[in-house]
């Protein structure tokens, strides 16, 4: 995953979209729930993303967009959960963790939207592993956040 002569501003919308994500969950919703292990162990791929940005690597639009997708999708079902349309998931949202959810679905969106105009020059095989690995990891870390050895702190 070497350095290529990319964009600088976009892969700094990709590492800032990700950065964002890591803040608003973890410094937004973790603090103001008490939940910071478990918002660290669900953002822990993101920071792969925001290293591989800031180091201008070829694969960090392959790593992020999976992670951008898997964020968007949380955030539509507690959207739509708000909403009262659809209960795929549950539970009580303080104004805080309502206005996190916008800021992360923005920078999703925003993430999104850099990571596929990244033209990277990855191999098509490579870049479907590392996308493929990134998104079982983000599923993994999620799945491990909700432990109940970490899920409640």
């Amino acid at each position: 995953m070497e350095a290529t002569n990319v964009p600088n501003r976009t892969l700094l919308i990709v590492g800032g979209s990700s950065l964002a994500i890591i803040a608003a969950l973890v410094l937004g919703v973790g603090l103001g729930s008490h939940l910071v292990l478990r918002h660290i162990v669900q953002t822990l791929p993101s920071w792969v993303a925001v290293i591989l940005s800031f180091r201008r690597s070829r694969a960090a639009g392959w790593v992020a967009l999976p992670l951008f997708s898997f964020w968007f999708v949380i955030m539509v079902f507690i959207w739509l959960y708000l909403l009262g349309i659809a209960r795929l998931v549950s539970g009580h949202f303080t104004l805080l963790e309502i206005a996190m959810t916008i800021i992360v679905g923005i920078a999703s969106v925003t993430g999104t939207w850099a990571s596929i105009r990244l033209r990277s020059f990855v191999a098509p095989w490579r870049a479907t592993a590392i996308f493929l690995i990134f998104a079982a990891l983000q599923l993994a870390c999620f799945r491990l956040s909700l432990l109940p050895g970490i899920a409640h702190r």
